[in-house]
């Protein structure tokens, strides 16, 4: 399962981070998760959680997930918008195929502004640790 594979490399991420900065025992972890990182959340979290519970200085730790909304830079005139507003006006098949393929966008979307399909990914992808703490 891709979320365990994903909650695992957290954890142990997480767990060298606390041993760099002396942290004995974390009790929170915050993770970003990238909105077109697709990932199911509830077994990423079920799994962190489990995970957490047999790592060293992590047995105590209650993460926090927050979504990173996925926001785009037209390569053309600059302007900047969030996925989620594009995603408004496409048909279901359309959104389906950008949210199993994020890549297919630039078939289906242009910049608000311009209307230019070039444009690029520039918040809302991968996974990161943002905080942890005793």
């Amino acid at each position: 399962m891709h979320e365990w594979a994903l909650a695992e490399a957290v954890a142990v991420a997480a767990a060298e981070v606390a041993e760099q900065e002396g942290i004995a025992s974390a009790h929170s972890l915050e993770v970003h998760v990238g909105e077109l990182q697709q990932i199911d959340l509830e077994a990423f979290e079920f799994g962190l959680r489990l995970i957490c519970q047999e790592t060293e200085r992590l047995t105590e730790v209650v993460p926090r997930l927050v979504i990173d909304p996925a926001r785009l830079a037209c390569r053309r005139c600059g302007h900047q918008w969030l996925l989620a507003d594009s995603l408004t006006a496409l048909s279901e098949d359309e959104r389906e195929a950008v949210h199993f393929l994020p890549e297919a966008a630039h078939a289906y979307l242009g910049c608000p502004a311009c209307s230019s399909p070039d444009f690029e990914t520039v918040a809302g992808r991968g996974v990161s640790i943002a905080g942890i703490s005793a």
